[in-house]
């Protein structure tokens, strides 16, 4: 039987089909704002949800907000995390603002906080997780996750639920209880689509990785992805010649970035992916 391989992008167009997945992700995200979160009082976190509380308050433009606290807030992430932060992350950054205020007049989709809040959070989410496709963030409160988990022990899920456990706090506050319970039940929406359109519906994936150029791709899961990796002996089960596997855990948010990583240095290497329903240990506290 014929093998056919896959054939691989050529750099141009696999770059530019990395900012496409960011435009378009970003467009989802700004739609489900304007048409389900926003007319709805759903402030699900990051900084979409502090723009629905601030335009409450004061009227002013939701893009207006999300633009001053992602401009300063994208520039500290370029300060604090370096080489994390990338030209499309500040696309991403610039542009969903632009697409909400490109889709502010259009038709609100219902007046039903609890179906505003499950389908805007599925549609958030899938925003999200194509932007992720795209090696890119919106930037945001994510900044402020990654920068409080640089400098404490607290894990980045934690992180992003502090940042986005203030935010829901704040809508109850501002608009009633009732309207930050919505606001969970949109975060746990967005965030489950996130892991269905990255990796599945498991947070962590464990990877095995049978390859010719194990010594370079070893070093970029080790300084690239910041990952450990173990090395395991095993023989070949034709030709019986030693060899060795690769095996690391990684995050659902991260599997996008390894593949491409493992593609980018030996596209024959042989990878086998597999759901860890638990994962303890350095990296992935629970």
């Amino acid at each position: 039987m014929k093998v056919v391989k896959r054939r691989k992008l050529p750099p141009k167009l696999a770059k530019a089909m990395e900012y496409i997945y960011v435009i378009l992700g970003a467009f989802i995200i700004a739609v489900a704002f304007n048409v389900l979160l926003l007319p709805n009082h759903v402030a699900s976190g990051g900084v979409s949800g502090i723009s629905t509380i601030i335009n409450y308050l004061t009227g002013w433009t939701p893009a207006y907000i999300q633009w001053a606290f992602n401009i300063p807030l994208f520039f500290a992430g370029v300060f604090f995390l370096g080489y994390q932060f990338g030209i499309k992350t500040f696309v991403g950054t610039m542009i969903m603002p632009l697409f909400v205020y490109l889709t502010s007049d259009w038709t609100v989709w219902t007046h039903e906080p609890l179906v505003a809040a499950l389908f805007g959070g599925v549609l958030v989410g899938m925003g999200l997780g194509i932007v992720f496709r795209g090696r890119a963030s919106t930037g945001g409160t994510d900044v402020i996750a990654q920068i409080l988990h640089k400098f404490t022990n607290l894990s980045l899920g934690i992180c992003v639920a502090l940042i986005d456990g203030f935010v829901v706090i704040a809508a109850m506050f501002v608009f009633d209880i009732e309207s930050g319970l919505y606001a969970l039940i949109g975060l746990f929406a967005t965030s489950k689509t996130i892991d269905l359109v990255q990796v599945g519906l498991n947070q962590s994936k464990t990877v095995l990785i049978i390859s010719e150029k194990q010594d370079e791709i070893r070093h970029a899961i080790l300084y690239k992805i910041d990952r450990g990796i173990t090395r395991l002996s095993a023989k070949g089960g034709y030709t019986e010649d030693d060899r060795q596997i690769l095996l690391c855990v990684i995050a659902q948010s991260e599997f996008s970035r390894l593949k491409g990583v493992i593609k980018e240095i030996d596209p024959n290497a042989f990878v086998v992916v597999m759901s860890a329903s638990e994962v303890m240990g350095e990296g992935f506290n629970l």
